[in-house]
């Protein structure tokens, strides 16, 4: 994680498959406190649709999706 990272904690999911990027996700966020930020990199195609999904539906805020190349860089700040 790099030191301008607002991320509380990050979660490297890069070779992982659905559903596995959202399980790790959401167990990650269920440890943060409301305001937190969890970074997620994942390179699986349908980890954007899944984690934006996800974090509408939980109150959680997506801040950025960063598109790296190989994989995203997802900033998720936890809304309750």
């Amino acid at each position: 994680m790099s030191e301008d990272s607002p991320a509380t904690e990050s979660l490297d999911c890069v070779g992982l498959y659905c559903p596995e990027p959202l399980f790790q996700a959401r167990a990650a966020m269920d440890e943060l406190e409301v305001g937190d930020v969890l970074e997620v990199l994942a390179d699986d195609p349908a980890a954007e649709e899944d984690l934006t999904r996800f974090a509408k539906r939980t109150g959680h805020e997506v801040v950025s999706i960063e598109d790296l190349g190989t994989h995203k860089r997802f900033l998720i700040r936890k809304g309750r």
